[in-house]
């Protein structure tokens, strides 16, 4: 899958700024149980409300054509402005954020606020409504795609765009000075709550925690999807490869040695790695909703009983892990902070609901310091420590890579056929297909992401992802770029290939040969220990640099271990902010593109892991590193213009695509075997 384009809007662990202190928000709260069970309260009475129907958002087409009539205004939107003038709420403009409570890219449906209300449905974004106003602020993977779904109601506010303003330098300037600006504080960080406290202060506004009610929940209603209960497994220790006892031993340490006595976990896919389990709360990510707590003695996990099997009592029992309601989080920090325990809390991660809570108690209690708070606040240890796989899980990682690699042989010698016989496929179809395709190899479990089957002038829409009634047929005039993943029982794939089945024009060829010498030119890198991932990215721009050609979204993404498609905090990107450095073990993508508007896009993924380079010195006794492939794929070579390749480039694809045929041509037979053998034939030099 593309590389993030920004990381603003995806898990704080992506692009962690410095965590420092600031103020808390001068907001009436009084942190008591009372409280806390009314907010918790009012979301289970709206979950148990809810029907079945899996309703998110009219089809975008249908607010297009309503939107077209003079005058009329979104009726959501009227629902939603309704609501500013409520008692006990009063405000002047509300946020609405992409995220769920716990900072998560994917998210149940039941949470997909943002898309609800603006029928925009790219995972990236930023709604923004104020009492004559709507904006939604996204990326340039989504620019196309906003523009098709979002309403005449709808202004689109292409971020990273020259004179593109930021949601609050846009509030600022279109609120007058001393306005309330109203947020649900489960669905922001506690250091972007802070931020944007301070950014609005600048015109006097104020930022209103609405702790008790989500007013998009308010007005979605009764057809609200239910919350996810499908039942938590176990991952298995032969593809965890550490067990759960003594991950958290070494968590314990970091923990002490900080000077804290308990840690509070709410990333999701760090729950499910410390705990070896998996679940199917998320789309595409085998998590399942909770926090955890950490202490001396013990563990407790905060999730809904009903999801709990009794095979994953017996596993947690075994490592010293008790069960809690998910709704008494914030009681048990309380209790924490009346009995003096210092927490560790990622303020980058944690939402402000929980961070506040917690800081108001001690603050009852006595333990609020001039200077600080009781309490440490900074990046979770867990992050890194599950972004550097054992071998165990690098090996689960090979092992599905290469079945991955089976279905996509299988799958791209059935699409060549078809087109090749003329048949009508729809981008859909074909995306279908594949599912079908990698649904009989061993240990599938999903899709690691929906997948971006894109024809043409789709290919360039960086996120695109087809609909039955709008997607476009997949011929032979064209590039077809195909994005997809799957998440198997024992690792995570994500690869992409942009192919012709025509006759690709020059200019095709040119870009694509220079998005592959990119590709080659990162995967070929030695780089020095502690080398931060922005260090490289400029490998994978260069060639395309030198004609003024580039691409939007970074060169690289952190993969995990049957966890998250997208995981930080390592990444590859031009985005300079992220000093995490690449080591060894860690996964990445290598994913260089480019893009023409309405004419065709192409990018080129595959996904690596860190490993000790041999090279012959130590300057200064440091270690260097370099990758080693995940994915074996062919690149298609009728795509390249090879006066523009170097005869190491050549060398590396011959090279590569002998690996491909050794290790994949095992796994297929018949007209798949055949097609992978064409496809794998070296180039002249």
């Amino acid at each position: 899958m593309e590389a993030m384009a920004t990381f603003s809007s995806l898990p704080a662990l992506f692009s962690r700024p410095p965590v420092r202190f600031l103020a808390s928000l001068s907001i009436p709260f009084l942190p008591n149980s009372r409280l806390v069970g009314r907010r918790f309260r009012n979301l289970r009475s709206v979950f148990t409300s809810c029907s079945a129907d899996r309703v998110v958002a009219r089809p975008s087409s249908e607010f297009r054509r309503k939107n077209s009539v003079a005058g009329h205004e979104d009726e959501k939107l009227q629902a939603l402005r309704a609501l500013f003038s409520r008692p006990g709420i009063g405000i002047d403009a509300y946020i609405i954020p992409s995220q769920d409570a716990h900072q998560s890219e994917f998210i149940a449906e039941c949470f997909m606020r943002r898309a609800y209300i603006s029928g925009f449905t790219g995972s990236a974004g930023t709604a923004v409504v104020t009492k004559d106003k709507a904006a939604l602020w996204t990326d340039a993977r989504y620019f196309l795609q906003a523009e098709k779904q979002l309403g005449s109601d709808w202004i689109v506010m292409r971020s990273g765009n020259l004179g593109v303003p930021t949601t609050i330098e846009w509030l600022n300037d279109v609120l007058t000075p001393g306005c309330r600006i109203g947020i649900d504080p489960y669905l922001f960080s506690s250091d972007a709550t802070n931020e944007l406290k301070e950014a609005i202060s600048k015109k006097n506004h104020e930022l209103v925690f609405l702790y008790d009610i989500n007013l998009v929940d308010e007005i979605w209603g009764e057809s609200r999807p239910k919350p996810p209960m499908k039942p938590i497994r176990v991952h298995e220790i032969k593809y965890a490869g550490v067990d759960v006892s003594s991950k958290l031993s070494s968590l314990r340490s970091e923990v002490f040695e900080a000077g804290c006595t308990a840690i509070v976990i709410s990333m999701l896919d760090e729950v499910a790695w410390l705990l070896n389990l998996r679940g199917n709360d998320v789309p595409h990510s085998p998590v399942f909703y909770s926090y955890l707590i950490v202490d001396a003695t013990g563990a407790k996990l905060f999730v809904d009983n009903n999801k709990v099997t009794d095979q994953v009592i017996a596993h947690l029992r075994t490592a010293g892990v008790e069960l809690r309601p998910y709704e008494a989080i914030l009681s048990e920090l309380e209790s924490l902070a009346a009995e003096g325990e210092k927490l560790w809390l990622d303020s980058s991660t944690v939402n402000a609901a929980v961070v506040n809570i917690y800081k108001s108690a001690c603050d009852i209690n006595g333990r609020f310091v001039e200077k600080g708070l009781a309490g440490l606040y900074r990046a979770s240890p867990v992050a890194i420590a599950k972004a550097v796989k054992n071998e165990s899980e690098l090996e689960g990682m090979r092992n599905s890579h290469l079945r991955d690699a089976a279905a996509l042989t299988e799958f791209w010698a059935w699409l060549e056929e078809e087109i090749s016989r003329n048949e009508v496929l729809t981008e859909v179809e074909v995306a279908d297909k594949l599912l079908e395709f990698r649904g009989k190899q061993a240990g599938f479990l999903e899709t690691s992401f929906d997948t971006i089957s894109g024809y043409g002038a789709n290919g360039a829409i960086v996120h695109y992802r087809p609909e039955p009634e709008s997607c476009s047929i997949v011929d032979n005039k064209n590039l077809f770029l195909l994005d997809s993943g799957a998440q198997y029982v024992d690792g995570t794939t994500d690869i992409t290939r942009t192919v012709h089945f025509g006759d690709p024009s020059s200019r095709q060829k040119e870009c694509y040969t220079r998005v592959l010498k990119g590709h080659i030119a990162l995967d070929q890198a030695v780089f020095p220990e502690n080398t931060p991932g922005f260090v490289l990215d400029v490998l994978a721009r260069s060639s395309l640099w030198k004609v003024g050609l580039d691409y939007r979204h970074g060169t690289g993404h952190g993969v995990g271990a049957a966890l998250n498609v997208h995981e930080g905090p390592q990444g590859i990107s031009f985005r300079y902010g992220n000093f995490t450095t690449l080591q060894k073990g860690m996964v990445v993508s290598n994913e260089p593109g480019y893009y023409e508007d309405h004419s065709f896009g192409i990018r080129i993924e595959n996904l690596l892991y860190v490993k000790e380079a041999n090279v012959p010195n130590r300057y200064g006794g440091i270690g260097y590193l370099g990758f080693e492939k995940l994915t074996f794929v062919p690149i298609q070579s009728k795509l390249i213009e090879l006066s523009l390749m170097t005869p190491e480039e050549i060398s590396w694809l011959n090279q590569y695509h002998s690996q491909v045929w050794e290790k994949v041509s095992p796994l297929v037979d018949g007209s798949a075997r055949e097609w992978l053998w064409n496809n794998t034939r070296p180039l002249p030099h």
